[in-house]
């Protein structure tokens, strides 16, 4: 399999300082058995300069940075609050290298789409990011819609996690079946359906079947662990145009190696790996460069 150049669609603010203030933040919230299980941290890096020493070695080359906004739904006030001049931090200092995603909150909505339209115009960011479950409603709900909107008005990707939540919050509202609902009242939105959709997986398939502007993205599993339903599909005449990978955090040369262990044909693992971003976010490289 040839030497591909990876594009990692998901990712947050890795400084010292941002996991440090994240960590103190989840300090008396509900955390569950698995969260803790798996340490409840997300990695940092002492320099932007170690960060992308650590992307070369594995041959990783642009990460997308979520300005993630995640609202405590034990607590109710705004635990993972990410500023745009902390992604900034990146996507300015090295511009070939990190890509933005703005965020969203949909208690501030006026706020969040005035931000997201400055994001993109003035700073080249790519599109949004949505984290919805804390903030307790459903991801085709009215208050959502403005959003939606919004992206269709900047022709940007909105990327969604879908499925089951780590945190103590409802995973109810990240249900991939309600992406129908919104393409049904959205049909030109482009809308990436990321964590797999696990446990309902086999919903997000259905949707990205049926329309033309969803993908799927692998992030937040090792490869090992994606269901053999997702990984057939990744194969397939249509799936392998409509799957990105990306990590979430996990750590970029395992996640590689074990999704080339998964027997894809060599261009379908092109695609996941890097074209398929490429062609979505409109990204300034050549679709078939290595």
């Amino acid at each position: 399999m040839e030497d591909v150049r990876a594009i990692d669609f998901m990712y947050y603010v890795a400084t010292p300082e941002f996991i440090a203030r994240w960590n103190k933040a989840k300090e008396g919230e509900l955390v569950c058995r698995m969260e803790r299980a798996l340490g409840g941290s997300l990695p940092s890096f002492p320099s932007f300069e170690a960060m992308l020493a650590a992307m070369d070695e594995a041959g990783v080359e642009k990460v997308f940075i979520t300005q993630c906004k995640m609202w405590s739904h034990r607590n109710h006030w705004m635990y993972m609050d990410t500023q745009l001049e902390e992604v900034l931090q990146y996507t300015t200092r090295y511009p070939d290298r990190f890509v933005g995603l703005a965020g969203y909150n949909p208690y501030r909505i006026t706020e969040s789409l005035q931000e997201i339209e400055r994001a993109v115009k003035q700073h080249g960011f790519k599109g949004v990011y949505v984290h919805i479950y804390g903030f307790d409603i459903p991801l085709h709900d009215r208050r959502m819609y403005p959003l939606y909107a919004k992206c269709v008005e900047l022709d940007v990707p909105v990327s969604m996690q879908v499925g089951h939540v780590l945190e103590g919050m409802p995973s109810e509202h990240g249900r991939p079946i309600y992406l129908d609902r919104i393409l049904c009242d959205f049909p030109t939105l482009k809308v990436v359906g990321a964590h797999t959709g696990w446990p309902w997986v086999e919903e997000l398939i259905s949707v990205c079947y049926k329309w033309e502007t969803v993908w799927i993205g692998i992030d937040a599993w090792m490869p090992k662990y994606l269901k053999p339903e997702l990984v057939q599909f990744m194969n397939s005449r249509l799936g392998q145009d409509r799957v990105l990978w990306g990590t979430n955090g996990l750590p970029w040369k395992q996640s590689l190696e074990q999704l080339r262990a998964l027997g894809l044909k060599p261009e379908v693992y092109r695609k996941v790996v890097r074209d398929n971003a490429v062609e979505l976010f409109r990204l300034e490289v050549p679709v078939r460069a290595g």
